[in-house]
């Protein structure tokens, strides 16, 4: 990928539209061969753990997992099925 600066582009006066979430599409002759579109939103602050906004996750979720039940992820002592 190659990337290049505002600068080199000439693109100045279309990025303010672009950041108040326009898309721009780049033409050559009457051929579109581009777009300029906003990036999603980086978040702020780290995503909840889990789907349901109400839910919680006790402490005890992120506790290591007993050796055995990591040996059975391995296939350690598990009867053949």
């Amino acid at each position: 990928m190659v990337r290049i600066t505002v600068a080199e582009a000439g693109l100045s006066p279309y990025l303010d539209r672009v950041e108040r979430g326009e898309t721009i599409t780049v033409y050559r002759g009457n051929e579109p061969i581009a777009e300029i579109r906003p990036l999603p939103k980086r978040l702020r602050e780290p995503r909840p753990v889990g789907i349901d906004r109400g839910m919680t996750v006790p402490d005890s979720f992120f506790d290591p997992l007993p050796q055995e039940m990591l040996a059975a992820f391995d296939g350690v002592n598990t009867p053949p099925g």
